[in-house]
């Protein structure tokens, strides 16, 4: 591939290279979250969510040529111990309430904090070891991927999460600077 091709290339674009090494960061955050007490957790969490969404949403267009290349690497059982090593350190603040803006009853809908960070973990693993295959299909469908995970997944994981962990660092209600999610 000449150097021209490669600067046109949308994977190899800044913007995808950077959410890239942001993502990896994540993951690797969340593989060694058991080093981690639960302030620690939500303070890099607090740093880390905003980047890939905001990184994730500047991501440029790709169509992919070849839908045989996409693969999945997370599994169920990986899934599994990953969702409850988070919610071991979370304990009673697993729990939080959330409104949905497509909920016809408005009601709050009762969220785990460790089901949802899971779910945004996985989508980024996929995305990474994805992308790291030396194919440039393989590439492109991890980036086409991460985008359409991004609209109708990880992106709304992420931003309720943020709600949670912005309220639990700056509430006045909390004495030490953390609060209760049961109390919201």
């Amino acid at each position: 591939m000449e150097k021209d091709e490669i600067l046109k290339e949308p994977v190899y674009s800044p913007f995808v290279l950077e959410f890239l090494a942001i993502a990896q960061k994540f993951c690797l955050f969340i593989e060694e979250i058991d080093k981690y007490d639960k302030k620690q957790i939500f303070e890099y969490l607090h740093k880390a969510l905003p980047l890939l969404y905001v990184r994730g949403s500047v991501l440029p267009g790709v169509k992919p040529e070849n839908f045989d290349v996409n693969e999945k690497f997370f599994t169920e059982e990986q899934w599994q111990n990953t969702f409850n090593e988070i919610r071991k350190k979370l304990q009673k603040d697993d729990v939080f309430w959330y409104l949905e803006n497509d909920n016809p009853l408005n009601e709050p809908i009762k969220g785990s904090f460790a089901d949802k960070l899971t779910d945004v973990y996985q989508d980024m693993k996929d995305f990474v070891i994805l992308y790291q295959k030396p194919l440039r299909d393989a590439k492109r469908i991890a980036l086409w991927e991460i985008i359409e995970l991004f609209k109708a997944h990880w992106g709304f994981r992420i931003v309720n999460l943020l709600k949670v962990i912005h309220y639990d660092l700056y509430s006045e209600r909390s004495e030490r600077g953390v609060m209760d999610i049961g109390d919201i």
